[in-house]
């Protein structure tokens, strides 16, 4: 029932994937977003999944090969980890990835990241990196890296596509169509690096205000709404050769 009505989602909203070739000129950076223990790994948290699932080990993997290709060549990387505070609970979600727990953690197969000289890590406490990034004295460490990396293609990979990856997406297309984010040019989204949760209709009529979620529908939601904010919507992403020192 859910594949016939993501077809039926499909065919109604249509999204064209693009294929996108990296590093052909200017810097590209790779922003990945929240993917850590308590959104990827089986059991480890209220919002993780409770059994393996295709489209987040899938996410995962992907993530991992992007990763290791933007350190192998030096390029700009930003990782955010979703980390709250029990006195701050993020409603309508149960508690999750609070502070010094493995929950925040990066998955292990992303743990590496954590030694690389290149890497910004920043811990977020809200759905949305863009405003997870802002500091007390009014600087946002996000635009901070963007401009000191003078990054001008920005590839976004992580979970949830229709969540977390979407409202840092649509934050900023807003900060770089006003301005905030030069010398961005262009946000790129990658489908195959992206995931959702599943969270079936028998599940959430059993559990109290919780509200039906088909991964597989809802994927293509933030996909689409991504690209309706004017990011680009890649379906494949391959990289061109790097020239020789």
């Amino acid at each position: 029932m859910v594949s016939n009505k993501a077809e039926l989602l499909r065919n109604e909203i249509p999204l064209e994937l693009e294929s996108v070739e990296l590093g052909e000129e200017g810097v590209t950076g790779l922003v990945l977003v929240d993917v850590i223990n308590g959104f990827c790994t089986v059991g480890a948290g209220n919002l993780a999944p409770s059994e393996p699932n295709q489209q987040i080990s899938a996410m995962v993997e992907e993530t991992a090969r992007l990763a290791r290709i933007f350190c192998d060549r030096k390029w700009p990387v930003m990782v955010f980890l979703d980390t709250h505070s029990p006195e701050k609970p993020e409603h309508p979600y149960p508690s999750h990835c609070l502070a010094g727990s493995d929950e925040s953690n990066l998955v292990p197969a992303l743990r590496w990241l954590e030694r690389e000289a290149g890497v910004t890590v920043r811990r977020k406490d809200c759905y949305d990196a863009f405003i997870g990034s802002m500091e007390a004295d009014g600087s946002n460490v996000f635009v901070e890296w963007v401009k000191a990396n003078q990054v001008q293609k920005l590839l976004v990979a992580g979970v949830c596509t229709d969540i977390c990856v979407l409202d840092f997406v649509c934050s900023t297309m807003s900060a770089k169509n006003h301005g905030v984010l030069e010398p961005l040019e262009e946000v790129v989204v990658c489908s195959k690096a992206c995931a959702t949760f599943d969270f079936p209709a028998q599940v959430a009529s059993e559990t109290k205000h919780a509200l039906a979620h088909p991964q597989e529908l809802m994927h293509h939601v933030g996909l689409y709404m991504a690209k309706a904010r004017g990011a680009t919507v890649a379906g494949a992403v391959s990289f061109a050769a790097p020239e020789k020192p």
